[in-house]
């Protein structure tokens, strides 16, 4: 599960980590997508494969984000978390890499960083002290097995009255 909470990096850029754990009960687990600030999201309406959109942490309300910095364990690029209060910068936009056309609510997806064109990964490096047995998150060149996503629980908006009318059946 894609995770943070307000602890920094102890190098790179400092920013908020984020790591990858196995507990389904932790509330620091908690994302929201949303869209960008230029872009108009309504509530309830699907999210296109190949649609940017940003992830904001539930609980410090900073953006998924990354950037030239290289990740603390693998040597890949720095995943962190960035802004407050769901303001951050063009940095915290991530494509949605789905098939079909639309990111549906039990499919796989991955998140492919719009400035850098890294996809979002989790592998098996483990850090230690203060967030001992987490996975590092990075951002990686290749897609691979370790940078599929999916969501596990949460809230779900049904969709729009427009888009019913289109006849699919997908909702997120």
């Amino acid at each position: 599960r894609l995770h943070s909470h307000d602890v920094r990096y102890g190098s790179g850029s400092g920013q908020q980590s984020v790591t990858g754990v196995s507990a389904a009960d932790d509330g620091n687990s908690y994302w929201r997508g949303r869209g960008r600030p230029a872009a108009v999201c309504q509530r309830g309406t699907p999210v296109r494969c190949g649609q940017a959109i940003r992830l904001t942490h539930l609980g410090t309300g900073r953006n998924l984000h990354s950037h030239r910095f290289t990740s603390p364990l693998s040597g890949n690029q720095e995943v962190s978390a960035f802004g407050e209060a769901g303001e951050g910068d063009y940095l915290d936009d991530w494509t949605v890499v789905c098939s079909g056309t639309y990111w549906v609510r039990d499919d796989e997806v991955r998140f492919q960083h719009t400035s850098t064109d890294v996809f979002l990964s989790v592998t098996g490096e483990q850090y230690g002290r203060p967030i001992h047995g987490q996975k590092e998150v990075h951002g990686m060149a290749a897609s691979s097995q370790n940078n599929y996503w999916k969501v596990m629980e949460g809230i779900f908006m049904q969709p729009s009255e427009a888009f019913q009318t289109e006849q699919y059946h997908a909702e997120l």
